[in-house]
Parts: structure tokens; C-alpha cells; sequence
């Protein structure tokens, strides 16, 4: 790939010329496409440093390349352009992930000195890749033992291409981990490709990953690649894995087991030259229990298992994960970036965040636009943060508070509560194991990690913890 690579993709010749000549005087390679669809097809071979599209083109159209470009290559920047400028197709242009929307006719020189900043910026994420972790643009941060355990293990798969799974209450950051995973693997130069089971209609799931032939149903029109095909030569990202239907987890387990899969009206085997990461917030145990999982399929995907933590149970990232926020999302918003008071951490830092990471990055969003002044106070803080400050009723026998001030007794009888609310299936095996777990990383972190000291302070046979802790292979 030449240096600083730039592509311009536009059905107006006249427009991909003088692009092209005003970056060419500014020192910058080009590349020029007509249609989306051929931006696509190089994609699988090249890897530019900046895209510049059109919006509105014959076929596939720039909102659409957009969210597929970002699909396969989430930290290109992308600049759209549009001789159509309104309200609709800025708001979709961002929220698809663009670096910047220009509208026709432009300044050139402005417009190069966009490209240029957009270079700059792919440029700076580069040169990131194979740094710690906390410095990742997807924002994956954490002090606490249980996130630094999490980093330890992408540093460990880093050079592997080992199927993986990834577990942890929604809102954790199942996907950020797999795409730092991607981030560091052999595979970082080749597509990386998410799919969420349960967004997709059942009926389109199958051609939805595997592609289909033309005319092997109605509407088939052409034929399609499918996300293991798009995903070639990288990583496939299985998010929701717990939601697979019965039937498309046997042809799951047939392309892991095999290594080759069918298109939907295809004849001829095609190689699955793909890594595959699963996630879920589901207890696949339980729904192999139920029938609802199959027991092949969950060893062949429970490779490597990674387990999030909630954000309940490392309080001490809640700080640099709202400093993180308060600055990256103020240039979001186009708001001028906050502070936050000692004392409103320590009101969030009470907060049990059933949302998790998520929930508290929308507080950090409410916050940008909502509070009055730079220094937020724990009175700018939203009423129903402010509220859950207080873990359990007054009714309730009150627990022994640990050095924290933490009535963890409270906070268990309160998760407790919610997981009966939401109409959770079944909660005791998670409830029950997810304490054993805490129980068992602390007593080796006592031990520094012998496991016959901590399994004898504990009371139990070696053998039974080291199964139980299930530590990655």
C-alpha cells in the first residue's frame, strides 16, 4: 500500500479530476473509483488511508458504503460529499461513523486540507496499534485487576488466530474487546466484520453470513457474498451468539469443524478463511441445559473464554472512563469539554450501573449538553444517578459495610432484585458462579496466584478450583 493512500469514489468524472489534481499538487497519492461496488471489490487486496465519497451514485450508495466500509475497516476515516445538503443525510453521514461532510460545491483547498487532516488522523491510529491497550481508539480502559486480567489475555492472543469467547452483562464492552483482539492479531490488516445475531430476521440470517447464489430464492438478483466472505483473511465478530437459531448453529459448527462453508444455492465448498469471535450476555451453559444451544457448537466456540466484568465490580475505572468520555465526546457534540468534581465521582461511584460502561457513557453524554457549567457538581448530575446513590430500602436489614463505606450485602440484594425484575431465566448459576469467581481471584491475588495456598485458605481441593476458574487455555 503506498504511503498515505487516498480514494475518491464518485460517478461525476469531472469531480474525481479536480480532486485528484488538487491532491496530486499537494503531494498526496490518489486513486479514483465511479462506482461503490469497485471500492468494495479493492478493498479485499488495498487498505487506504482516507476514503472521499459521494452520497448519491448509481448502485450502491455513499450512506451504504459507509456503513460497510466501517463494517470491515471501523477506524478508516471516511469523508462524504453531497451536492444535496440537508439536515438527513448529515445527521446519517455522522452517525455512521463519518470523519467529515462536505457539501458541493466545495472549497478545494479546504477540502485538501481536510483529506489531510483525516490522513493524519488514520496516520496517528497506526502508529497506536501495538501500544498498551488503554491507549486503543475504541476506548478500552481499565486499572482494576479483573480489566488488567483482560488485557493480559489480548496481549496472549495477540499472536494467535484461536476462536474466542467473550461473556459479560450487556453494556460491558464485549465488541471494544473483540475489536482490540483484532487490533493486535496477525489478522489487523484484513477486514474485521460484526454481525448481532438478534438484529437480524431469521429467515435472512442464513444468507446474511454465508452469501447466497443468484436466483437460489426470490429477490436473489445477484449474488452475495455473505459476512464470512467479507470478513476474508479476517476477523468475524458473532455478537448476540446466544440467539442463534437451532438450525444456523449446526451450519455454524459444520464451517468451524470443517473450515469450508456453503452459499445459500451453492454447489462448491469455499474456505472459511476467517477468525471467529462470539459474544454473549446470555448463560450458554443454561441453554445447553434447556436444548437451546448445542453442546458441540458451545466447546467449539468456548476456545478462550474472556469474562467482562460489570461495572459494579471495578468502581476504580469509573474515573478515567468518565474523563476519557467528557473530552473524546465534547468534540462529538460540538460542546466544549467538562470536569468532573471529586464529589460527583464519588456519587457515580456509588451508582450500580445496570448499563454498565454504555449507560455510563450516555450519563457522560447527558452530562456535555445538560450541565450548566464546566466543574459538574453531584447536583448536575442526572435525578435517577443522584437517587441510586442509596443501594437497598431502609426496610432492609442492613449489611456490614466494607472499608470502601460499600454495603456490598445491599448491593447483592440488589442485584438480586433486578435480575427477578428483568424476568431473568434461571439467575442463580450466574449469580452463584459470578461470586464464586470474585471469591476465588481475590483469594489468589492474596496468594499471588498459588493456587494450593488459596484453594487450602478457602477450604477446597486444588482440582476444584482450578476447574472452577475455568482459566483460559
Amino acid at each position: 500500500m503506498t504511503e498515505g493512500m487516498v480514494w475518491v469514489v464518485d460517478d461525476d468524472r469531472s469531480i474525481r479530476f479536480v480532486l485528484r489534481k488538487a491532491l496530486e499538487r499537494a503531494g498526496i497519492p490518489s486513486r479514483a473509483f465511479e462506482r461503490a461496488e469497485d471500492v468494495l471489490e479493492a478493498l479485499r487486496e488495498e487498505h487506504p488511508d482516507v476514503l472521499v465519497s459521494d452520497i448519491r451514485m448509481p448502485g450502491m450508495d455513499g450512506t451504504s458504503l459507509l456503513e460497510e466500509v466501517k463494517r470491515r475497516q471501523p477506524t478508516l476515516p471516511v469523508i462524504i460529499m453531497t451536492a444535496y445538503s440537508d439536515v438527513e443525510s448529515a445527521v446519517a453521514s455522522f452517525k455512521g461513523g463519518a470523519f467529515e461532510y462536505l457539501a458541493k460545491p466545495f472549497d478545494v483547498v479546504k477540502a485538501v486540507e481536510v483529506i489531510d487532516r483525516a490522513r493524519k488522523a488514520s496516520a496517528e491510529r497506526s502508529s497506536a496499534v501495538g501500544t498498551k491497550v488503554v491507549h486503543d481508539p475504541f476506548a478500552l480502559i481499565g486499572q482494576a485487576e479483573s480489566m488488567q486480567e483482560i488485557f493480559r489475555a489480548i496481549g496472549r492472543l495477540s499472536q494467535s488466530s484461536v476462536t474466542v469467547l467473550i461473556t459479560g452483562e450487556s453494556g460491558t464492552g464485549k465488541e471494544v474487546v473483540a475489536r482490540s483482539i483484532w487490533q493486535h492479531s496477525p489478522r489487523k490488516n484484513a477486514p474485521y466484520v460484526a454481525v448481532n445475531m438478534a438484529a437480524i430476521p431469521k429467515e435472512l440470517l442464513e444468507s446474511e453470513l454465508f452469501g447466497h447464489e443468484k436466483g437460489a430464492f426470490t429477490g436473489a438478483l445477484a449474488r452475495r457474498e455473505g459476512r464470512f466472505g467479507e470478513a476474508r483473511g479476517g476477523t468475524l465478530f458473532l455478537d448476540e451468539i446466544g440467539d442463534m437459531p437451532m438450525e444456523l448453529q449446526t451450519r455454524l459448527l459444520r464451517v468451524l469443524s470443517s473450515g469450508t462453508y456453503y452459499r445459500v444455492g451453492g454447489h462448491e465448498p469455499i474456505r472459511a478463511d476467517v477468525r471467529v469471535i462470539a459474544a454473549t450476555n446470555q448463560a450458554l451453559e443454561r441453554r445447553v441445559k434447556e436444548g437451546l444451544f448445542r453442546e458441540d457448537l458451545y466447546h467449539r466456540l468456548n476456545v478462550i473464554r474472556l469474562r467482562l466484568p460489570p461495572l459494579r465490580c471495578r468502581v476504580a475505572d469509573i474515573g478515567p472512563l468518565v474523563r476519557y468520555f467528557l473530552k473524546e465526546r465534547a468534540a462529538e457534540l460540538g460542546v466544549e469539554e467538562k470536569t468532573l468534581s471529586d464529589e460527583a465521582l464519588a456519587v457515580l461511584e456509588k451508582f450500580p450501573f445496570p448499563g454498565n460502561v454504555r449507560q455510563l457513557e450516555n450519563v457522560c453524554r447527558w452530562l456535555l449538553v445538560m450541565a450548566p457549567s464546566k466543574l459538574i457538581r453531584p447536583e448536575d448530575l442526572p435525578e435517577e444517578v443522584r437517587e441510586g446513590e442509596v443501594f437497598s430500602p431502609v426496610v432492609e436489614e442492613a449489611g456490614e459495610p466494607d472499608e470502601k463505606g460499600v454495603d456490598w450485602r445491599s448491593g447483592l440484594r440488589r442485584e438480586i432484585r433486578d435480575a427477578l425484575r428483568s424476568g431473568e431465566s434461571h439467575p442463580y448459576d450466574r449469580l452463584v458462579t459470578e461470586v464464586e469467581q470474585m471469591l476465588f481471584r481475590a483469594a489468589l491475588e492474596h496468594t499471588r496466584g498459588r493456587r494450593g495456598e488459596a484453594a487450602t485458605l478457602l477450604g477446597i481441593g486444588r482440582n476444584t478450583l482450578t476447574r472452577k476458574l475455568q482459566i483460559e487455555r
